[in-house]
């Protein structure tokens, strides 16, 4: 099938599965648009901390755009195109979205509780221990899995040992981005910059580190691509989440950015395109 009519047909899946269906949950479940959340009556500036809706919807969206379909989809491609798109249009309205909704609005109806503790509440202590157990335990396999493949896409050298600048680029992108988006996500907590604004200047800043990291290219090992990301994952498991909301937010254009790269070598006109 072509790739641009099942893209069209996935979309239009998605949409109306977002207008009849989340309707319907929102209506069944009861939910007050106008309810105060535990982010404005707990605030304290770390683990609650008011959001607007694109920075919820962004952190969402990373998640089940990142570890769902490499832990699901990628792995059903195997068998062909179809369980792979099966598994996103039937696992995404039915169970991925369902389930993230769902988790979010028990969260809100239980003053802000993690699920653990929500768990703990309603079924008991081993039930929380249960879930924790299955929470660390997918922990690991998402953590190994995105570890080895942004190490060996991020790796400055090809099989012969020499240097790759498609991943030098994406290397350099990779960096810049991490430092370039917690200033900015400092940034905008300082100075209140929302809307089209931020969006615009967020873009910009892309299209500049984009065009930087193809002009100073960075060279490092994947075993070194490896610690890096391991330093990286620490850093983000301590630091308070608004911190990072910039780089939650725009993770995946930057992934996009770093791909482009390296599936178009040798035409960086197409990958500032396919931004």
């Amino acid at each position: 099938m072509n790739g641009l009519l099942l893209l069209a047909i996935a979309a239009a899946l998605l949409l109306t599965a977002y207008l009849v269906y989340g309707r319907y949950l929102v209506k069944t479940w009861g939910i007050d648009p106008k309810a105060k959340t535990p982010a404005y009556e707990k605030e304290d500036g770390v683990d609650y901390v008011p959001s607007n809706k694109w920075e919820v919807f962004g952190h969402q969206f990373s998640s089940i755009a990142g570890a769902g379909p490499v832990t699901g989809p990628v792995l059903a491609m195997v068998f062909g195109w179809l369980p792979a798109f099966l598994w996103v249009m039937v696992g995404g309205i039915f169970f991925g979205a369902v389930q993230d909704f769902g988790a979010l609005y028990a969260s809100v109806k239980s003053h802000g509780k993690s699920m653990g503790q929500i768990i703990e509440t309603y079924i008991g202590k081993t039930g929380r221990k249960l879930f924790f157990l299955f929470c660390w335990l997918f922990t690991l396999l998402v953590i190994a899995a995105f570890a080895d493949m942004v190490a060996g896409s991020l790796n400055g050298y090809n099989a012969a040992g020499a240097q790759s600048l498609p991943s030098g680029a994406a290397s350099s992108i990779t960096i810049l981005y991490v430092f370039v988006a917690i200033a900015f996500g400092f940034f905008l907590k300082k100075t209140g910059l929302s809307g089209w604004k931020q969006a615009v200047l967020g873009i910009a800043l892309i299209v500049a580190m984009l065009a930087l990291g193809i002009a100073f290219p960075v060279y490092f090992t994947k075993q070194t691509w490896v610690y890096l990301v391991f330093v990286y994952i620490f850093f983000a498991s301590v630091t308070p989440i608004w911190v990072f909301d910039y780089i939650l937010i725009h993770r995946n254009d930057r992934c996009c950015c770093c791909w482009c790269i390296r599936i178009k070598s040798n035409n960086y006109i197409s990958c500032i395109y396919r931004i």
